[in-house]
């Protein structure tokens, strides 16, 4: 069953279609933007000692692959499966999927179904598991979510099809080397477009952040996946890391910055590690939305040495 596609941010859709009509004309930079930079894959390793609660002495391997969007020809199951091959090779205690498997644009040749790109997915591999969140286009493509304001969705009943837990609100402990580690999903905090039912709400989350942190115990390490990083400002400092995804890095970054970015803090939480009351990393993501088109900000595999001195590398 194909999800159905659905509207988009305009303002964030005019800055990449227009760079995707530059390349068009045949300018250099604009066609490396859609030619070259998007089929690049590039690892980015980061080394953090967390503020929050963590045992002295403990370093977790976290291997994070955020925003797929299969589609072709950008993101076919062909990719995917390399994207796969790449991550296994990176050899993390955990690998964790950040949402957004569901193509969000129309400047496609065919949308991959998630019975074709869950199964690749499926054959992801790390000693403590695979554990997944879903992003707000695994809900806005679903027509019948949407329609009944509520899950299952199709790509969150792929990947549990395929062996790969989704949390939804939820937390799970984790066997980490002698000590235990939780692991908390959130729901989705756009998921939900408007209606009859919701109008006058642009878009309403599925996100519990009290009722999913509620389910771990006081002081105990945890890292929670958020797929927008807006909730950031609202974790507490008890929680070790944040993982995040959605931005794409604003899909185009120039000298540090990007000139649209889809979040309500605009390039404070757009890419990268950032220290706050807690630590918060921002995937740049696989795929592309709106318009396919990248330029500063490659496809990325974020990989953390979660206990580790250091900072990105």
């Amino acid at each position: 069953m194909r999800e159905g596609r659905s509207p988009v941010s305009v303002t964030r859709r005019t800055v990449l279609v227009g760079l995707g009509a530059t390349a068009l004309t045949g300018a250099g930079t604009g066609a490396y933007a859609v030619g070259i930079e998007p089929m690049r894959l590039a690892v980015t390793r980061y080394r953090l000692k967390p503020i929050g609660p963590w045992p002295e002495g403990l370093t977790l391997r976290i291997v994070a692959l955020a925003d797929i969007h299969a589609c072709e020809p950008w993101m076919s199951t062909a990719r995917i499966a390399g994207i796969v091959a790449a991550a296994n090779a990176l050899q993390g205690d955990v690998i964790v999927l950040l949402g957004d498997y569901v193509a969000g644009m129309r400047v496609v040749t065919r949308y991959v179904d998630a019975a074709e790109w869950a199964p690749v997915l499926g054959q992801l591999a790390a000693p403590l598991g695979t554990y997944a969140i879903l992003g707000n286009h695994d809900w806005w493509e679903d027509k019948t979510a949407q329609a009944r304001g509520a899950g299952p969705t199709i790509a969150g009943e792929a990947l549990r099809r395929v062996g790969i837990p989704v949390l939804e609100n939820d937390a799970l402990p984790l066997s980490v080397k002698g000590h235990t580690v939780w692991l908390a999903g959130l729901g989705d905090q756009l998921a939900l477009l408007p209606g009859r039912k919701r109008h006058g709400h642009p878009r309403i989350g599925l996100d519990d952040l009290t009722g999913t942190l509620a389910k771990i115990p006081d002081d105990a390490p945890a890292i929670l996946l958020a797929h927008e990083p807006d909730i950031f400002p609202q974790v507490p400092p008890r929680i070790a890391l944040t993982l995040s995804g959605h931005t794409h890095g604003g899909q185009v970054r120039l000298f540090g910055r990007s000139p649209v970015v889809p979040s309500r803090y605009g390039n404070r939480f757009a890419y990268g590690h950032v220290r706050e009351q807690a630590d918060l990393i921002t995937s740049g993501g696989l795929g592309t939305s709106i318009a396919p088109v990248r330029f500063g900000v490659p496809p990325e595999i974020v990989v953390v040495e979660l206990g580790a001195e250091g900072t990105k590398r």
